[in-house]
C-alpha cells in the first residue's frame, strides 16, 4: 500500500519566491508520482505573513497520514522555535515530511539538523558580502 501524503502549498511569497499554486501542485503530484506517495490534495496556507494556520492543522491530521509533501522547504515557519516544534511532531509520530523542489526529506533526527542547517544558511545570505573585483 503506498503511503498517504498531504500536499502543503502557499498562498504567499515565501523567501523572496512567488510560485503560482497551481504550480506547486503539479511539483508536489510529479514528487509523489515519482517517490510512489497517495497524493492528497493540497491544503494552502493562508496569505497573511507569517501564518502557519494550515499547517497546524495538517499536522494535526499526521495520526491518520504517513506524511506531508510541502513544496519547499521554505516553506516552513521563519521562526527556528516553530520549525523545532514541527521536527519534534514529526519524529514523535514516525512520519515524513517531503520537500519536493529540493528533493529532500526528513523523518529522523539527523534529516531534521539537515534541514535546519539549510534554513540557518539560507537566513544568512542576505547578510554575506559577495566579493567582486
Amino acid at each position: 500500500m503506498m503511503p498517504k501524503v498531504r500536499g502543503y502549498i502557499f498562498s504567499r511569497p515565501f523567501m523572496g519566491e512567488r510560485v503560482p499554486q497551481h504550480v506547486q501542485n503539479l511539483v508536489i503530484r510529479d514528487y509523489c508520482d515519482r517517490h510512489n506517495l497517495h497524493y492528497l490534495l493540497s491544503a494552502t496556507e493562508y496569505a497573511m505573513t507569517g501564518c502557519h494556520l494550515m499547517l497546524e492543522q495538517v499536522l494535526n491530521e499526521l495520526p491518520d497520514l504517513d506524511g506531508v509533501v510541502a513544496y519547499s522547504v521554505f516553506q516552513l515557519p521563519e521562526a527556528p522555535q516553530m520549525r523545532q516544534r514541527i521536527y519534534d511532531t514529526i519524529l514523535q509520530l514516525n512520519k515524513r515530511f517531503y520537500f519536493a523542489v529540493e528533493g529532500l526529506q526528513m523523518g529522523n533526527r539527523q534529516e531534521c539538523d539537515r534541514i535546519e542547517s539549510l534554513w540557518q544558511v539560507r537566513q544568512t545570505l542576505p547578510f554575506c558580502y559577495l566579493y567582486s573585483p
